[in-house]
């Protein structure tokens, strides 16, 4: 795979950066992050060669200086909202992510519980939780009128009924499961708390996306906008950054939305503010690692395709409107790309036409496609995975790593003792079959070795995955996007 940015010298950029901007500010620094702090993986999708831990590896060279404090929306533990990439919730995520930066060496004591209103019981349950796990949880209430009526918010009526985190680092990270947590107005309470208490304080942001030096529609900003859709997110020009220095600089509405009132509290607090703009907040040096544009460029091309089959099978599997995969569509209209730029998309559907059962293809890193088919012994992803890795270990097409024999002891299983309606075998029960026949057969141990290789590689299917193989290809890093229906028609799904 060609890479396109250089991780090295982001790291070691940014921590700079990061540094200066707290000699700049002086006291204690809020910085809120925007994006996934840990396991990033959009950024790794639409920068090749960025890895889901550089923001890590970027605050280690910090990590004595520093502590992170994590937020969570009241109202997302109300909705159940859930992390699409790993499939878990936000109240799981929170307690990963606090397991992750201890783990790491980080100071991680604190969770702010936002948007709280007296009848969340989901809410609140989660608070007793996170107590009983020795957690500390400050509680911060709904504000009437914000973000636009800075009077009220800084005031004893807004921020003054928040409760205030006792940091003891000057460098306060704020991270969260997903966006619209409540970073940015969890920063504002802390330095509004600090301003109460004499204590001098300052806010600056990191946001990966979009990337303020890069034009409005390049791809990878472009990317950042569909993977936004359902927030109904926009890039926009900084309207603030051209007004004050005559210079274009991407941003997005929410940020442009805020700054405001972000301006006039910094003033307020302190008699001026060191920003005239939402991009002088930023501390964000992304744009300056890329070393490739247009191996970026083809790779948030294809991310943004990939956003666009997600969505129309959201709105198949949830029985949703079109309207996030219209936006996306839209998207793809600026990025000038299409789902016929997914080459493998083609293939799958040919074959589905050609067996009339359902049908997946795989596009390998050396540009070889290899597709599946169903049979009467596995599923189309199953048959998809074991010919690709025969594929790559150099394996006749025509050897069958698993035989008939070995498989029917395991339809057997399933249909008679587990209750099973489909005998064919999934994807984690072919790797499981597998790894048993490594065991005696060469060419099974072959291709088993083979399974890091398809780490970034893409899959589509003709049909929306199960849970089961959608967990095996996101654990193995593959790609995948489906087409927007069932293999067989039903009122009821187990999800």
């Amino acid at each position: 795979m060609r890479t396109g940015f250089d991780r090295d010298l982001y790291v070691r950029m940014q921590s700079q950066h990061i540094n200066e901007r707290r000699e700049q500010i002086g006291g204690k620094l809020y910085l809120e992050m925007g994006g996934k702090l840990f396991d990033d993986l959009h950024a790794s999708r639409v920068l090749p060669g960025f890895t889901p831990d550089n923001k890590i590896a970027m605050l280690e060279q910090l990590k004595d200086e520093l502590e992170i404090l994590v937020t969570i929306n009241g109202k997302d533990l109300q909705r159940n909202k859930t992390r699409a990439d790993l499939d878990i919730s936000y109240e799981d995520d929170v307690l990963r992510l606090i397991d992750v930066f201890r783990e790491a060496g980080f100071l991680t004591e604190h969770v702010v519980l936002t948007q709280l209103e007296d009848d969340n019981y989901q809410a609140i349950q989660f608070i007793q939780r996170l107590e009983r796990l020795g957690i500390k949880v400050a509680r911060h209430r709904v504000i009437p009128g914000y973000p636009t009526d800075a009077r009220r918010i800084v005031s004893e009526e807004g921020f003054g009924r928040n409760e205030y985190v006792e940091t003891t680092r000057n460098l306060v990270v704020v991270t969260a499961p997903g966006p619209g947590s409540g970073k940015l107005a969890t920063c504002l309470s802390q330095i509004y708390g600090d301003h109460q208490r004499g204590i001098s304080s300052g806010y600056a942001k990191f946001e990966t996306f979009p990337i303020w030096d890069l034009p409005l529609e390049h791809p990878v900003n472009l990317a950042y906008e569909a993977a936004t859709a359902d927030l109904d997110d926009i890039n926009v020009i900084d309207p603030f950054h051209l007004t004050a220095y005559g210079e274009k600089a991407t941003s997005y509405n929410r940020d442009v939305e805020v700054f405001p009132l972000l301006k006039t509290m910094l003033e307020m607090l302190s008699g001026s503010s060191p920003y005239q703009s939402p991009t002088d907040m930023g501390v964000n040096l992304v744009g300056s690692a890329i070393i490739d544009d247009e191996v970026c460029r083809e790779a948030a091309r294809q991310e943004i395709v990939r956003r666009y089959f997600k969505a129309l099978v959201d709105e198949r599997r949830d029985e949703l409107d079109d309207t996030v995969s219209s936006r996306i569509a839209i998207v793809m209209s600026k990025a000038g790309c299409s789902v016929e730029d997914r080459t493998m998309v083609a293939r799958a559907l040919e074959l589905e036409s050609e067996t009339g059962a359902p049908a997946s293809a795989i596009l390998l890193d050396d540009g070889r496609i290899v597709t599946g088919k169903t049979s009467a012994l596995l599923g189309c992803s199953a048959a998809m995975l074991l010919n690709a890795l025969k594929e790559l270990a150099g394996i006749d097409p025509s050897v069958d790593l698993l035989s008939p024999e070995s498989i029917e002891p395991i339809q057997t299983l399933k249909t008679e003792h587990l209750g099973s309606r489909n005998p064919r075998l999934h994807t984690d029960e072919v790797l499981i079959a597998l790894s048993v026949s490594a065991a005696t057969s060469d060419n099974a141990r072959r291709a088993l070795d083979e399974l890091k290789n398809l780490r970034g590689c893409d899959v589509h299917t003709t049909t929306i995955l199960g849970s089961v193989d959608e967990g095996i290809f996101r654990n193995l890093g593959v790609l995948v996007t489906s087409e927007p229906k069932y293999q067989r028609k039903a009122l009821y799904r187990k999800r």
